[in-house]
């Protein structure tokens, strides 16, 4: 074998092997336009750890990447999808080899490096951990970057002394991947979860995550305007961002914690700064692009453990490369229910 990965030895495959996937292409009317085409080794960049693809997952960023969306992806043609799972095929680094079952998420994976949506990914083995006993490669998916960003939320409100005895924790975007996870994480650890969702038909979904309450987008933005509002949240999990962040964090109690890692409201945060010197209410960003390693082994351990859904079965929902175009439409509305995995066999 020589040093380019991908060449051939013992069966590996080379460079011309072919492979499908789903390819996001420019035109030269600066339109986008998708399809699913057929691709070699040879396509993917540089990398030292060749993996073949069982499943990715659809997520709000996958979402953009195929729309063109600038801040996301700017190099055509492309394959989004941000998680992969699946099994090394070729390794340049000792820690893995083929056979062994990796997962994948964040980095550059699915924004300017061809992602999950194609049945191969070639990336920087640093990006990649094995894939934690307890969970399977679709178990993985239907968590992927959501659970991780879900669970690393919820790690911070308890690092940042949040407990159950101190009252209630709000989701905001309840629904979505994120939010129904860390409803679902944050039930199985003991708080009592106040769910709040823009679907009207979401109450008995969210019961059964764990949610002891369910509350309306318009319930919970009752006096917006408002400087300060009576304090209620312990804590508060936000994956909206905009008018939504900012009302949550005027209603929490002193000391507690918010969490933020959503801008499908709005990226701009409009409020004042007493709840922060009048309550010393910490808001705490949400990182899982870029996120150390070692945050990433401890927080995938409890989502194999502890943290692991019952209900993730029936949290996700399976489709194929066929079926994309359907569904980055309707996330883009909001109209996507827990997580959809996609599967590549």
């Amino acid at each position: 074998m020589t040093d380019r990965i991908g060449q051939q030895q013992g069966g590996m495959p080379d460079n011309e092997h072919a492979f499908t996937a789903f390819v996001v292409e420019k035109t030269e009317d600066k339109k986008f336009h998708h399809r699913i085409a057929r691709r070699t080794l040879a396509d993917l960049p540089e990398g030292d750890l060749l993996v073949r693809v069982r499943y990715s997952s659809l997520n709000y960023k996958d979402a953009l990447s195929a729309s063109g969306h600038p801040g996301v992806t700017r190099q055509f043609p492309h394959t989004p999808g941000i998680d992969a799972a699946g099994e090394v095929v070729v390794s340049g680094n000792p820690r893995f080899a083929p056979g062994d079952a990796v997962l994948i998420t964040g980095y550059d994976l699915g924004m300017e490096t061809d992602g999950g949506w194609g049945r191969y990914v070639r990336v920087p083995s640093a990006w990649a951990i094995p894939l934690p006993a307890g969970l399977s490669a679709w178990e993985a998916m239907a968590l992927g970057t959501a659970g991780l960003t879900a669970a690393l939320s919820v790690l911070e409100l308890i690092a940042a002394g949040v407990r159950p005895e101190q009252g209630e924790i709000l989701v905001t975007g309840a629904t979505g991947g994120v939010g129904s996870l860390a409803v679902s994480m944050l039930a199985r650890s003991g708080y009592q979860v106040v769910a709040a969702s823009g679907k009207a038909d979401a109450e008995a979904f969210l019961r059964e995550l764990g949610a002891a309450q369910v509350m309306g987008r318009e319930q919970l933005l009752e006096g917006a305007e408002r400087p300060m509002l009576k304090e209620r949240w312990a804590g508060v999990v936000d994956v909206v961002g905009g008018e939504t962040l900012a009302t949550a964090i005027k209603a929490v109690r002193y000391g507690g914690a918010v969490t933020c890692c959503g801008l499908v409201g709005s990226t701009d945060l409009v409020m004042n700064v007493f709840p922060f010197i009048l309550r010393g209410v910490r808001l705490i960003g949400i990182d899982s692009v870029n996120c150390s390693t070692e945050a990433r082994l401890q927080v995938w351990q409890k989502l194999a453990g502890e943290w692991k859904p019952p209900q993730l079965r029936s949290l996700a929902s399976e489709v194929g490369l066929a079926d994309l175009e359907d569904r980055i439409a309707a996330i883009l509305k909001g109209g996507i229910r827990g997580r959809v995995v996609l599967a590549l066999d």
